[in-house]
């Protein structure tokens, strides 16, 4: 891409929904439109289940920027929990994920876990508890060379963190090379006054992008300015993955294929 990043696509369902014969066939797909990566929802799964993801991917020439680990959530895992075992255990799945993302030089993305409002509506005990929490699985993630992307969610899904600055600042106490930050314009469109100036804040700190149409669907039928919003990202000098997000009203294919058509339409030479 002459944008310097390149293009990679979320799989949205759970992985271990789909079976190999669909993974290939989706990898296959979004290779020929000219995406470079996939990104999965990560769920536990048998070792015999990522060596065929990962022959999958060698099939196809894709690779994995990043892993989200959202899907926990509705197990019932929280960092925020009042349960301390529940805190406990949310910590040891994120722990466990790490050899998996390790094996494909992917990151690893936390966002939902950290719980919403109802979860805990004090907010300082739910972020002195999700502090406790990401600092144990990032000793852990710098032990195992992964990075662990915090991704600033919107209100309307996560009770705490919501903004990039908040997200900046969390990673400042924390205090570990392992956190680094993302952007997403779907959840920057709610909380910011601005889809740039996140950017610029981030700076070359900027670990992953989600690129996602203000009501999760086609992209350039909503509010995001994503010609803005790229040309912030090479003006950073951001040169990783750019993932595509599609949710709501599309089809795999029909969202693979208008997500590229319109960013390659859109990209700046």
């Amino acid at each position: 891409m002459s944008d310097g990043f390149r293009y990679s696509f979320i799989i949205i369902e759970r992985l271990n929904d789909l079976g190999p014969d669909e993974i290939s066939a989706r990898l296959g797909h979004l290779a020929k439109l000219g995406y470079a990566g996939v990104e999965f929802q990560l769920v536990p799964t048998s070792d015999a289940f990522v060596d065929r993801l990962e022959r999958s991917l060698a099939d196809s020439g894709l690779v994995v920027p990043s892993f989200l680990t959202g899907e926990a959530y509705g197990e019932g895992l929280c960092l925020s929990s009042p349960d301390a075992h529940v805190r406990k255990t949310t910590v040891d799945r994120l722990i466990s994920y790490l050899p998996t993302v390790k094996r494909f030089d992917a990151a690893m993305v936390v966002g939902l876990l950290q719980g919403r409002a109802s979860d805990e509506p004090h907010t300082a005990v739910a972020v002195e508890r999700i502090e406790d929490g990401l600092k144990r699985v990032a000793e852990a993630a710098e032990g195992a060379g992964v990075d662990v992307v915090i991704e600033p969610v919107n209100h309307l899904q996560v009770g705490f963190h919501n903004s990039v600055a908040e997200v900046l600042s969390l990673i400042a106490r924390i205090r570990s090379p392992a956190l680094r930050p993302m952007v997403d314009t779907l959840h920057m469109n709610i909380e910011e006054a601005s889809l740039t100036d996140p950017i610029r804040a981030c700076g070359t700190a900027l670990r992953h992008v989600h690129l996602c149409e203000s009501h999760g669907g086609r992209f350039g039928t909503g509010l995001v300015d994503f010609p803005s919003v790229l040309g912030t990202l090479r003006g950073v000098g951001y040169a990783r993955w750019c993932s595509v997000k599609v949710y709501r009203r599309l089809a795999f294919a029909d969202a693979a294929k208008t997500s590229i058509d319109f960013l390659q339409s859109v990209a700046i030479p």
